[in-house]
Formats: C-alpha cells, sequence, structure tokens
C-alpha cells in the first residue's frame, strides 16, 4: 500500500486508460468541463487535443501489431 500504483487517479473512470499516454490530456478535459460546469464548447480545443492523442496512439498499436501474426 502506499505506492502511486495503488491509488486511484482523480477520476474514476479515468483508472482504465491512467496508463494511456493519452491520460493527461484526459484529466485536462475533466479539468476544463469542471471549471466551466460542464460547458463543453469552452473545452473543445482539449477534447480535440485529446482526441488527436487517442488517434496516434490507435494508428501506433494497430502498427505494432501489423508485425505481429498470430500464426507465427
Amino acid at each position: 500500500m502506499g505506492s502511486t500504483k495503488d491509488q486511484l487517479p482523480p477520476y474514476p473512470n479515468a483508472a482504465r486508460i491512467s496508463d494511456s499516454q493519452c491520460y493527461p490530456q484526459y484529466t485536462a478535459s475533466l479539468k476544463c468541463l469542471e471549471e466551466f460546469s460542464s460547458d463543453k464548447s469552452k473545452c473543445q480545443e482539449h477534447f480535440d487535443v485529446y482526441k488527436e492523442c487517442k488517434k496516434k496512439e490507435r494508428e501506433a498499436r494497430l502498427e505494432r501489431n501489423k508485425s505481429r501474426s498470430l500464426f507465427s
């Protein structure tokens, strides 16, 4: 106990992406929503940055998986 791995992220739903490279962008968008009382229009830039990060992360994963084969 006491290690950072045992602690939950500040947003409970974020636990499943806490190991993602896009975690900082994700939490920034949530903080923005909190700050602006869920006015999504004020946080669009944060959403776009997170969306772009997830896109790059997905493309990198697909590229890594392309070199692996289930049958080799």
